[in-house]
């Protein structure tokens, strides 16, 4: 059984090399494989299940290719796209996630996450995600016509690019004793995530492990196991 992990694809009309090489991987490695997730990010913005823009209906067709050829198909919201719904799943025929979800993968009790709730130490984006994440928040935005939507993700956006290029570094990356009481509190031996954009396997010792999945640009990353083994791998975009 092969089980592949991407995330932090940031579709978007502008990136149109990324979209393609995202349809050739669902063509080719998903299409072969059992299973695959979507840890968040997938698109650059996700304005709500009735956004009618090209790219998230061809996008939508698309799985749903994936998902009647026999793939499994699994989504978790990321910090971008947390707006998913039951009308997008139904479309594309995906599985929603909670984030955290504890999954058994190679052997051992997998964690699967975004990422960004281990990110403490931006108490500033911590803040905006507790908001974005409750009810009346999403009801009021989702109560908008699309292109107030539409006008209000391109600011946010804007505003978040801004803000992160004023941060440290470090502040942007996983806290390690979050990631430390999140993987005891879910009897994990092993955590996957996105969100950072920093690619990576790390050993934390005592037989646990944290594999980190890069964002797609110019190189497209993806993790790919089965009941013996896992490995993180890449490959340039459009090669």
């Amino acid at each position: 059984m092969v089980s592949l992990f991407i995330s932090d694809l940031h579709l978007d009309e502008s990136r149109p090399a990324v979209t393609a090489e995202f349809f050739r991987f669902l063509g080719e490695q998903a299409a072969a494989a059992d299973a695959l997730y979507i840890l968040g990010d997938f698109f650059e913005v996700w304005i709500g299940d009735d956004d009618d823009a090209p790219l998230a209906l061809e996008v939508i067709a698309k799985l749903r290719q994936l998902v009647d050829g026999g793939t499994r198909l699994y989504l978790m919201h990321g910090n971008r796209d947390f707006l998913y719904g039951e009308a997008f799943c139904q479309a594309s025929g995906a599985t929603l996630l909670s984030d955290p979800s504890l999954i058994q993968l190679a052997g051992s009790p997998t964690l699967l996450m975004h990422g960004d709730s281990l990110c403490t130490d931006d108490v500033e984006y911590m803040a905006f995600r507790q908001q974005s994440r409750s009810a009346p928040w999403q009801q009021q935005m989702l109560s908008q016509p699309l292109a107030a939507r539409r006008q209000l993700a391109a600011q946010l956006r804007q505003q978040s690019q801004s803000m992160s290029a004023m941060k440290a570094e470090d502040i942007m990356d996983v806290n390690a004793e979050a990631v430390t009481a999140t993987m005891a509190e879910h009897g994990a031996k092993r955590l996957i995530h996105g969100h950072t954009h920093r690619p990576a396997r790390h050993d934390l010792g005592g037989g646990k492990e944290r594999l980190v999945l890069g964002d797609w640009c110019s190189q497209a990353w993806c993790i790919k196991a089965d009941e013996h083994s896992i490995e993180l791998i890449s490959w340039p975009v459009g090669a």
